[in-house]
């Protein structure tokens, strides 16, 4: 089965998450006419990295910002990776990757689990603690949230379960753009699977983003690359080449797990 992929690659209006609303329903509008089976939006879409007023701006429960998904997802008929937002809950602030269905309900919340302390996350931001998996359309999927590529044992946590596609939504600096795409080729060829990392673009008043979104397949094969502005990148993905690949080079049946700790 073939799935048509349009990640959103937008900028972020710093520390307003109204105009980021607006951005947002202007590129679903757009969108659309691309006809996608799952949309993907960045990391952080609604506030951008404004950590010192999150518990200012940030959405309660991310109330407000599901809701707005789930209607979008109705209007347009359309899974949503809805990237991840500024998420207040009782004892502080997470970082929460939303999965809506095209019925518009709310399928999965995963809160990003390793927080970067170089961008000073762990001092405004809760660590989140459960996984990325989830389904769409029967397919097991798994979201993970910018710095999170770099711990592929966490990565494996989700493939090793089945997981045929991995969404990362980011905010990746353009200085570190040589990691970003060598890290999301390593995840796809190690874990044989489709990778689908939608980045940011533009800047804030501290940082330069890479755009530069990608899709890549379970060979560790770009499918399609955005360029560093605003774009809507879209390809379609075979979900059948990942049990292909896997069925010719069977790394999950040889993995032995239990030499691994």
């Amino acid at each position: 089965m073939k799935l048509k992929i349009s990640c959103i690659q937008m900028d972020i209006a710093f520390g307003n998450p109204q105009k980021n609303y607006q951005t947002v329903e202007r590129l679903f509008d757009k969108t659309h006419t691309e006809k996608p089976d799952i949309i993907v939006l960045p990391e952080l879409w609604t506030t951008g990295y404004d950590l010192t007023h999150l518990n200012e701006i940030a959405d309660f429960k991310a109330a407000q910002t599901i809701e707005f998904l789930q209607n979008a997802a109705q209007k347009y008929q359309v899974h949503l990776i809805g990237g991840s937002v500024a998420n207040r809950v009782e004892n502080g602030v997470r970082n929460t990757l939303l999965i809506i269905n095209k019925d518009g309900r709310l399928v999965h919340q995963y809160s990003k689990l390793h927080l970067f302390k170089l961008m000073d996350e762990h001092v405004y931001l809760e660590a989140g603690s459960e996984k990325g998996l989830f389904q769409l359309d029967n397919y097991q999927f798994a979201g993970a949230i910018c710095y999170d590529i770099r711990f592929p044992e966490w990565i494996r946590a989700h493939t090793s379960k089945g997981a045929e596609a991995l969404f990362v939504v980011a905010e990746w600096p353009a200085q570190r753009l040589s990691h970003w795409r060598a890290l999301l080729v390593a995840r796809a060829i190690e874990n044989q699977c489709y990778v689908i990392g939608c980045n940011r673009s533009g800047q804030d008043p501290n940082n330069h983003f890479a755009g530069h979104s990608l899709i890549i397949d379970p060979w560790g094969e770009v499918i399609a690359e955005a360029g560093e502005n605003e774009e809507i990148l879209s390809a379609e993905i075979e979900m059948d080449l990942v049990k292909e690949v896997r069925k010719q080079i069977p790394i999950f049946a040889d993995r032995r797990p239990e030499f691994y700790k």
